[in-house]
């Protein structure tokens, strides 16, 4: 029987090598060519499936390994979620750039679901002041003066919100971590606020001309006027029904991280390799 199967292996190899010659010897137009290319990828792998099979040893599903930015950009933002909150208009001055998280626990209606959760309204990032930055004095007071800018835009909105309401937490990285970061805190937690889940952004947005661009009212500006640039807009870019009705659809398919253990364990999960 070994016999047969050794026979059989080399047949196949042998008709795998005269196919790719005949590839090879015949101007196969682009398209061909890439038709070809793609069956051979498909026979690769069907190879590699066939020889998991047959290795008495099991393969790792994956290999852990640590210096993936993108493993390093989960274990910072969980270091991030590790710090006490504190208010965000008591954020004092301090050197370096990094990570953070602002939550939202008022009674403004739409915000009901993450009230009280470990789901943050909006993370964000600073980035250093000089690129190569190694020590916080030399990433400047990046960290601080972007909360410091919300914290400004938050107060504007006093017909909607209050500041009181708002906490945050903040961790200073070193340099050159805090976009994996960030980007991981958006997968884990989709906040309201951040502009790639798509509903109420444009907390972070400055002032633009309506009349030099055809430029439209944020959904944030829509929902918590109070910047005299947003008003002098010409309309909303969604409506605040609108608004509501997706933000109500976003929270049936996305359900807040209710407290540390269940955030907890959306982390174990996705580092488990089973």
């Amino acid at each position: 029987m070994s016999k047969t199967v050794e026979a059989d292996a080399e047949s196949i190899r042998a008709r795998i090598a005269e196919l790719v010659s005949t590839a090879e010897e015949v101007k196969l137009s682009p398209a061909a060519r890439r038709k070809v290319d793609a069956t051979l990828r498909r026979l690769i792998a069907d190879l590699e499936a066939a020889l998991g099979r047959l290795d008495p040893v099991t393969m790792p599903l994956a290999v852990f390994d640590p210096s993936n930015p993108k493993i390093i950009g989960r274990f910072t933002a969980l270091a991030l979620l590790a710090q006490e909150r504190v208010p965000l208009s008591a954020v004092p001055a301090f050197y370096g750039s990094g990570v953070y998280a602002i939550y939202y626990r008022g009674d403004y209606p739409l915000y009901a679901p993450i009230r009280d959760t470990e789901t943050p309204i909006y993370v964000g990032q600073a980035a250093p002041a000089e690129r190569n930055a190694r020590s916080a004095r030399d990433q400047g007071e990046r960290l601080a003066a972007r909360l410091n800018e919300h914290r400004k835009n938050i107060a504007k909105a006093e017909s909607s919100l209050s500041l009181g309401d708002f906490e945050a937490r903040y961790l200073v990285v070193q340099s050159g971590w805090e976009t994996a970061a960030e980007d991981y805190l958006i997968h884990l937690f989709r906040p309201l606020w951040n502009n790639e889940t798509k509903l109420v952004f444009g907390l972070g947005k400055h002032g633009d001309a309506a009349t030099t661009r055809a430029n439209k009212r944020s959904p944030w500006d829509t929902l918590h006027p109070g910047r005299k640039w947003a008003e002098a807009t010409l309309e909303d870019s969604r409506s605040p029904e609108q608004l509501d009705r997706e933000v109500e659809e976003h929270f049936r398919r996305h359900a807040p991280v209710r407290d540390q253990g269940a955030l907890l364990e959306a982390f174990f999960m996705e580092l488990r390799q089973a």
